[in-house]
């Protein structure tokens, strides 16, 4: 059984994130069950919030889904973790934006809000959340089938 349009979401933007990461010298990870260590910052996290019905259009669902990405940052003695964070959650929030529907798999994408946390750990440390509404539509009886094309024709973009 294939995986469903919200895990194909999680995932794509999990692989958009990745180069972005990776350019920047930090990783991606998807919903740590522990915290980040020093030695795993920089980074990017992506915590799945919610996924809310809002519309039932005959056979179809249109969902809700709510990601929060978090850049992670500690002080590294030459940079303030904010400026570090920040600039990753730049270069986030441009490639999540840069496909609008993930290549097909959604409808489309917008920010919701983003915060600041700045905490005098071990090191200071900076974390700034950005929260992404996903508008997706599945078939009310297939989590997994895209509900603007005809079940039969599955390969199908919007």
């Amino acid at each position: 059984m294939p995986n469903s349009i919200r895990e194909q979401i999680l995932q794509a933007v999990t692989g958009l994130l990745m180069p972005v990461a990776a350019a920047a010298g930090a990783q991606v990870r998807r919903s740590p069950p522990t915290g980040i260590t020093r030695e795993q910052s920089p980074a990017l996290l992506v915590f799945p919030e919610s996924d809310a019905i809002t519309q039932r259009p005959n056979d179809r669902v249109e969902r809700q889904l709510v990601v929060r990405v978090v850049a992670l940052a500690r002080e590294t003695g030459s940079e303030a973790p904010e400026t570090i964070a920040d600039r990753l959650l730049v270069a986030a929030h441009a490639a999540l934006l840069a496909d609008v529907n993930l290549g097909g798999l959604c409808i489309g994408i917008h920010e919701l809000d983003c915060d600041w946390d700045v905490e005098d750990a071990d090191a200071t440390a900076a974390a700034i959340p950005a929260r992404y509404q996903i508008t997706d539509r599945t078939l009310a009886a297939d989590l997994w089938i895209r509900g603007w094309i005809h079940a039969s024709r599955t390969s199908e973009t919007p």
